[in-house]
């Protein structure tokens, strides 16, 4: 029977994660398969090409392009420092000399006898990837990167803004519900992943980037505070490039939402645990979702299988994702069979799902996510 839900978040106090740490062209990997790494180990590195600089030699100093290699003080190969002279005429009877200077350091790459230019290349830039999350070295791609595996809490969100960072977990709420503000974020936040309520509001956020802090995890934020935080609109595209010195995650949505007990509890249950918090987001194809990753301190054995591989089942948590009970979290307790009429007159598949404070809704199940667990 085909399954009418969608796979929804992941929550989970104990799952294996696999992140593979790719270099962006070939380089050199520095790490063996089965060797123990931290967060912040270089795993591998390579070199990406500077940047091209043509100088056209020929017409600053006024000789014809076939002239420009015997004027040459500096020949294809050689390095060259800013505003180093690398080309000089030969004058009027020794006088009235016009000279050439490097305008960026770097190596002569080409010299032209045709063109008259010399293109100059800038000094390579060195590009780490280090390992993002404390665990083992699973595979090793040769000269691309290496997978790092290991055993963690694992939280999803629906939203995040900002790239990977490393920090010790701190709750600032007691209650899922609780507006953070700024009066919330502690003085002595600095390199902490902060935990919040329901909603961030911009104040807080401002607050936190002064005193240094690496990433708030809350129930929701307001596409104002995002507007104001990053200085732009956000369109459909891959969110977790932004350098703005601090890293949100969103764990149900946009607006003051009540963060899920369940997450709230395993984040409060990991209070002062170092975790990985990377708030990239993609919702087309290829979903990326935010995450906060915390590695376990010991192997408790096999890990057990995702609950969302089975489909729905009685007990299983979900999330709704349409109106009027958007965002709400409940647990599955009724599947019929038998297709049903809803609102709008069609006929669908539905389930019956207890939320939190204890009601009982009927809805079409393409209306909920499974929280996996």
């Amino acid at each position: 029977m085909a399954h009418a839900y969608t796979p929804g978040l992941k929550v989970t106090a104990r799952t294996l994660v696999k992140k593979q740490r790719r270099l962006p062209l070939p380089g050199e990997t520095l790490v063996d398969r089965g060797q123990q790494v931290k967060g912040d180990d270089i795993v591998a590195r390579t070199a990406l090409p500077g940047n091209v600089q043509t100088v056209n030699v020929a017409g600053l100093l006024g000789v014809p392009p076939e002239d420009v290699p015997s004027l040459m003080s500096k020949k294809a190969g050689d390095a060259v420092a800013k505003d180093e002279v690398m080309a000089l005429s030969k004058g009027f009877f020794g006088l009235f000399k016009s000279e050439v200077k490097a305008p960026v350091a770097g190596t002569v790459e080409n010299v032209s006898s045709i063109t008259g230019q010399v293109i100059l290349r800038e000094p390579p830039e060195p590009v780490q990837v280090d390992a993002y999350i404390e665990g083992v070295v699973g595979e090793v791609i040769p000269r691309e990167g290496v997978v790092v595996e290991t055993e963690a809490s694992f939280v999803q969100g629906i939203f995040g803004v900002g790239g990977e960072v490393r920090g010790v977990i701190r709750m600032i709420v007691d209650k899922p519900e609780v507006v953070v503000t700024a009066a919330l974020i502690p003085d002595d936040c600095k390199g902490q992943v902060l935990v919040g309520g329901s909603l961030v509001k911009y104040d807080a956020i401002e607050r936190a980037v002064k005193l240094g802090a690496k990433a708030i995890v809350v129930g929701g934020i307001e596409d104002s505070t995002l507007r104001q935080f990053l200085g732009y609109d956000i369109g459909v595209a891959i969110t977790g490039s932004e350098k703005k010195g601090l890293t949100v995650v969103a764990t149900e949505g946009f607006g003051e939402m009540r963060m899920a007990q369940r997450t709230f509890d395993l984040l409060k249950s990991l209070v002062g645990r170092m975790a990985s918090v990377n708030g990239a987001t993609q919702i087309r194809a290829g979903v990326i979702r935010p995450e906060v990753i915390v590695p376990s301190d010991t192997n408790l054995g096999e890990v057990k299988q995702s609950t969302a591989e089975g489909g729905l089942a009685l007990g299983m948590p979900v999330r709704i994702i349409r109106q009027p009970n958007f965002g709400k979290i409940g647990k599955v307790t009724n599947l019929p069979v038998e297709l049903q009429t809803i609102e709008t007159e069609a006929k669908a598949r539905v389930l019956e799902v207890e939320l939190e404070d204890g009601q009982r809704v009927l809805l079409p199940r393409a209306n909920v996510e499974i929280i996996e667990s």
